[in-house]
């Protein structure tokens, strides 16, 4: 690794308004319900898992999006990282056409402050944000009920933001990957 770089990865998923129905609790013979509107608004996230070359210290950085991501957003995101990491990072992606676009306007942008490293392809199990994604739709948002678009934000920013304070947790998400740290 190179000297004084932190190592992030990132990636974007999508909340809908329609609640993730999961298992629960009720009492025996009454089936629980939701009732919500028949809404597709959506929100879109964008994540990044850094790891710190020294102590690999692990943080957790995103930006919600009220529109599907695109290459200016993604570029936009990552400009904000240099701020964080003022000697340059490793930035690592998967193969979607957002990133193979960005990954080219950045470099010359930002030229030796970033370098590039491509996740194989169709390996998704091997990026630590994909169970970001999962724990905070499938745990902490599950069986969510938002009136709006707004409260819907609301609730992606809370569960995104305690993942963001739970070290134990992200160590987990690099272990589901098997990735040692």
């Amino acid at each position: 690794m190179r000297s004084g770089r932190h190592i992030v990865l990132a990636d974007e998923s999508g909340y809908l308004l329609q609640p993730l129905a999961r298992r629960t609790w009720a009492p025996r013979g009454c089936t629980p319900t939701h009732d919500c509107w028949d809404r597709r608004d959506r929100a879109s996230a964008i994540s990044a898992l850094s790891v710190s070359p020294r102590r690999k210290r692990l943080g957790l950085y995103f930006d919600l999006l009220d529109h599907n991501v695109l290459t200016a957003d993604f570029e936009r995101f990552v400009a904000g990282l240099r701020r964080r990491f003022p000697h340059g990072i490793i930035l690592v992606l998967d193969r979607w056409s957002v990133h193979r676009a960005a990954a080219r306007n950045l470099r010359e942008q930002f030229g030796r402050w970033l370098h590039v490293e491509w996740l194989p392809p169709y390996a998704p199990e091997l990026n630590p944000v994909e169970p970001v994604w999962s724990h905070s739709k499938y745990a902490d948002l599950a069986n969510l009920l938002p009136d709006d678009i707004d409260a819907l934000a609301g609730g992606v920013i809370d569960s995104l933001a305690d993942i963001a304070t739970t070290p134990r947790l992200l160590r987990s998400f690099f272990q589901h990957a098997g990735l040692g740290l």
